[in-house]
């Protein structure tokens, strides 16, 4: 029999198990873990015969995208039009950009301290790759006018995320600004925008459910496409990624939580591990945000208006794992590569390149390899040095993107701690067996 059918019934096999664990009511975490061995198994045994399972994954991938735009819009708009002033929008705006940064240039020092004691690049020689060439970085003024809408309706159809939240935002402010002068007249449209919010947080659950056979999907060509002989020659890199990201999120963020939130930063992350299992299987910050606000909203207490507002900025800015931990670890292996030796002033021009280069390439496709180029060209380091790494850029971009949805997550607790807009009583009393479980 052609291995593909065997494949094909392998897969209905195992997507019948995932089902029957959910009639039996199995924890939600335990199916999606199930769904990720079973796809890394099947994708090393069949490897390519494999691959006629991926357009599972795919259709996943695109209805969670599907939510993004009607549900940031619809959100934020009517979360914003539930402020008291402009005075508060504007401190949770400020608040917002600063922990998302704050916490990049954290990661930019785990990376750092991280690189340099597994001593990246040491024993490889650099090999050329005579196809690459090097992404071209935009200048840091046209990316800031790249930010505001031009048309909105163009914006929302390309995902152009940035433009959308400050057309959602200027559109709030108008609806307050009238509804101080006639109330009545956008009564309406209030009404509608907190109705049609409702509707896309229902339909994100609904979506939401279909996550373990999606996992499953994306997990098989993942393994298929990039087994374990093909990641062995640059296996010290993928550990350092993986390494610095988890002593990220464990004292970076873990402290950030229990001294300034002040809850417990273990029920915290189990609280928004559906997130964080999409944002490693989707490797899509855009394509979790939908599921990362559910998270904050229903399981972690954060109000409507800032879990809207704080993630969606964060899916563009202050990027921790693409913008912090990665291009240092990219900057040390490839000065060790090229045998040069960086100096303190390039590591004060790393941190300094890190912070702005978080706010500069937001919204820029391929976020990372940018904030990479930005920082090897900043410092003087040869860019083509970036082509060795490129090749296991989808494994390491699993961790990297749950890095970053984590580290949004964080700013959107902390912004609302300070805020008082986090139900600290509802998020301790929160049963925590039940955490997993889809609503």
């Amino acid at each position: 029999m052609n291995l593909q059918y065997i494949s094909l019934l392998i897969s209905a096999s195992i997507l019948g198990i995932l089902f029957f664990m959910k009639t039996k009511k199995n924890n939600f975490g335990i199916r999606v873990l199930t769904a990720m061995i079973f796809g890394v198994a099947v994708g090393i045994i069949l490897k390519n015969n494999a691959l006629i399972i991926e357009p599972l994954g795919t259709i996943y991938v695109n209805l969670i995208k599907m939510l993004v735009i009607p549900l940031v819009m619809a959100s934020l708009i009517s979360s914003i039009t539930t402020l008291d002033n402009t005075e508060k929008l504007k401190r949770i705006s400020f608040k917002s950009l600063g922990f998302l940064i704050a916490t990049t240039v954290l990661a930019t020092g785990i990376g750092l301290i991280v690189g340099k004691v597994m001593n990246l690049g040491s024993g490889m020689q650099f090999v050329k790759d005579a196809a690459f060439k090097a992404k071209e970085v935009p200048k840091f003024s046209s990316v800031i006018v790249d930010m505001f809408p031009i048309n909105p309706i163009s914006d929302m159809a390309n995902a152009k995320m940035i433009p959308v939240i400050i057309f959602s935002i200027l559109v709030a402010v108008a609806i307050n600004v009238e509804g101080t002068k006639q109330p009545e007249a956008v009564k309406p449209v209030k009404d509608f925008i907190s109705s049609f919010s409702k509707i896309m947080f229902s339909l994100t659950r609904m979506i939401i459910e279909l996550t373990p056979y999606g996992v499953y999907g994306l997990m098989v060509p993942v393994a298929a496409k990039y087994g374990v002989a093909s990641l062995l020659p640059l296996g010290k890199f993928i550990l350092a990624m993986y390494i610095g990201c988890l002593i990220h999120i464990a004292l970076v963020h873990g402290s950030l939580i229990a001294l300034i939130a002040k809850v417990n930063p273990i029920k915290f992350f189990t609280k928004i591990s559906e997130a964080l299992v999409v944002a490693f299987t989707t490797r899509s910050s855009y394509g979790t945000l939908p599921i990362t606000i559910r998270v904050l909203t229903e399981k972690v207490k954060v109000s409507d208006r800032i879990a809207s507002f704080t993630a969606s900025l964060g899916a563009s800015i202050g990027m921790n794992g693409g913008g912090g931990v990665y291009p240092t670890l990219v900057a040390i292996f490839v000065a060790r590569l090229f045998n040069i030796e960086l100096t303190f002033a390039h590591y004060i021009l790393l941190f300094v390149t890190a912070a702005i280069s978080s706010i500069g390439i937001a919204g820029v496709p391929g976020a990372a390899t940018i904030s990479a180029t930005v920082v090897l060209s900043s410092l003087g380091l040869p860019v083509e040095g970036l082509a060795m790494i490129l090749g296991i850029d989808v494994v390491v971009d699993m961790i990297r993107t749950m890095t970053n949805v984590t580290g949004a997550a964080v700013a959107s607790i902390l912004v609302a701690s300070t805020e008082n807009e986090l139900d600290v009583d509802a998020f301790n009393k929160s049963d925590v067996k039940n955490e997993l479980t889809v609503a």
